[in-house]
């Protein structure tokens, strides 16, 4: 990254509110801004309107862009006016930003999984910067270059938000993340707060195949590799790929790859 090509997080915090909080900045930021709900509810300027914003919402404002920002007591569960709204926030820019910026319009707000691989970014950051004595400070910016490319990705793989998109992916994600260990369709489910039924119907509508297809594609594919390129043996290898026992995995495997995963491993590792 060279001193005309860079990306400078200024600053980068989590905020949990539980009291009335307002902020407005009508003539932008001067920066460009991102903004994690990750609990409870507030509202934002969104094309000109004050919106509800909830855990999942991902806001994006460029340095001029109107900020302005409510959380008001709401009632709970309890039927008792109170306040909660957390969130994770990065102020950054630099020119990598702005060409960033420059390569596609996105709309302010954007519906994310609420995974690892979302909240750790934006977590990593904000360690970066509370660090005092920090000798590498280009760690944040690599790290603020995936954040923004992710939220690329995340775009281009579903880029109409819609409720019954966004919980299918919330569904894709979790069994991308928990494929090396046993789990159940109950899991999933609850995972995102649906019925086992609601659940396999709106992944086969979403991406034409079951949850347990593809999670066996997901399982498949992490084996190969490790029976590639890792020491392990292959009984451990089913193991930490979340297959039950190895006759089963061994099965799927010759199954889908037209070789045993003795036979594979020999036959790849000699291309090597």
């Amino acid at each position: 990254m060279t001193a005309l090509d860079t990306v400078h997080v200024y600053t980068a915090g989590f905020s949990f509110h539980r009291k009335p909080f307002f902020m407005t900045e009508m003539y932008g930021v001067k920066n460009y801004l991102m903004r994690l709900q990750t609990d409870g509810k507030c509202r934002a300027r969104v094309n000109g309107e004050l919106v509800q914003i909830e855990a999942g919402d991902l806001l994006i404002f460029s340095p001029d862009e109107p900020y302005e920002l409510k959380i008001d007591e709401e009632l709970n569960a309890q039927n008792e006016l109170a306040v909660e709204s957390g969130d994770y926030h990065i102020f950054f820019g630099g020119s990598w930003a702005d060409e960033w910026w420059s390569r596609q319009k996105r709309p302010t707000k954007i519906k994310v999984p609420l995974n690892e691989t979302i909240l750790g970014l934006f977590r990593q950051i904000v360690l970066e910067q509370r660090k005092i004595a920090n000798p590498f400070p280009e760690i944040s910016e690599y790290y603020m270059r995936i954040l923004c490319l992710e939220t690329d990705r995340l775009l281009r793989e579903h880029p109409s938000t819609t409720p019954k998109t966004y919980l299918a992916y919330r569904i894709k994600h979790y069994i991308e993340e928990n494929a090396s260990f046993s789990f159940k369709l109950e899991d999933v489910a609850a995972h995102v707060g649906i019925s086992v039924s609601r659940a396999v119907h709106l992944f086969k509508e979403a991406f034409g195949t079951s949850i347990m297809q593809y999670t066996l594609d997901v399982r498949l594919d992490m084996a190969r590799e490790r029976i590639i390129f890792s020491p392990m043996s292959l009984e451990t290898i089913a193991e930490t790929s979340g297959f039950a026992n190895y006759t089963y995995f061994h099965r799927v495997f010759r199954s889908r790859f037209g070789k045993s995963p003795k036979e594979f491993r020999i036959a790849n590792r000699e291309q090597i």
